[in-house]
């Protein structure tokens, strides 16, 4: 990879983008995993006025330690930089209180968690006229869709959505992103037991990016048969997420 040459090509990009529509502020949610890590520093990098957002729900102390960790670097390095920290916590409490309890389920209060973060991005968003930006990898996006219909797949750009999880952390090294949320383990901090993103997949995301670009015909162990079934099987289950909302086309000699 072309690291240097890739960071500037995204970093125009995005510039670019927000130039053309008349933007002057990115709004970026920080989680203090890679992808988030990543991107709030690219969009640094474009000297835009960056808004940073640190959006705890009952998350787990090293996440927010390390979203802050990170937020500190941004400010030490960058002088286009404003960091926030807004606790969720206790809205989501009271949106669970209003909800009746027979329309719970854990599945669901887990992606509530991406989808008050999406709100709190567009609220400040809308304020400031600013883009928000999206912090979803290849695999997550458009491999196996593993991510909040809503939630944190609700952005205007996307950044880093052509990248996969190891070009992200290969970017995000010669960034000098810093070795505890380089090594910290993956996760989508929507769950208090602190689960991991492998754990809830059944695969590593270096298996995922061989499933991603497997030829028919290759030969495979056992194992890779079950992460190929394991890829294609949310792929099909996520394809609502990964393709455009369908649209009704009404013939026209019917609105005639």
């Amino acid at each position: 990879m072309r690291l240097k040459k890739i960071k500037l090509f995204i970093t125009n990009w995005l510039k670019e983008y927000a130039l053309q529509n008349q933007i002057k502020n990115l709004v970026i949610g920080v989680s203090g995993g890679i992808d988030s890590s990543l991107t709030s520093t690219l969009c640094a990098e474009t000297e835009l006025k960056t808004i940073v957002i640190s959006m705890p729900i009952h998350q787990k102390k090293n996440e927010i330690d390390n979203a802050t960790t990170h937020m500190n670097w941004l400010r030490k390095h960058y002088k286009n930089i404003q960091c926030e920290t807004i606790d969720l916590s206790n809205t989501f409490e009271m949106y669970k209180k209003v909800i009746p309890i027979k329309f719970h389920s854990e599945l669901s209060l887990a992606n509530t968690k991406a989808r008050l973060r999406m709100m709190t991005l567009y609220q400040i968003a809308s304020k400031v006229n600013g883009l928000v930006v999206g912090t979803g990898n290849k695999i997550e996006d458009f491999g196996i869709g593993f991510f909040t219909k809503y939630g944190d797949g609700g952005v205007d750009i996307s950044p880093i959505a052509d990248l996969t999880k190891s070009e992200v952390k290969k970017l995000a090294t010669f960034c000098g992103i810093q070795n505890c949320i380089l090594n910290a383990t993956y996760t989508d901090g929507l769950w208090e037991d602190g689960r991991s993103d492998e754990e809830q997949i059944g695969a590593t995301y270096k298996e995922l990016e061989w499933a991603m670009n497997y030829k028919k015909g290759d030969k495979i162990t056992k194992r890779k048969k079950e992460v190929l079934n394991i890829y294609n099987k949310l792929h099909q289950q996520n394809k609502h997420k990964i393709t455009p909302i369908p649209v009704c086309n009404i013939p026209k000699v019917l609105k005639n």
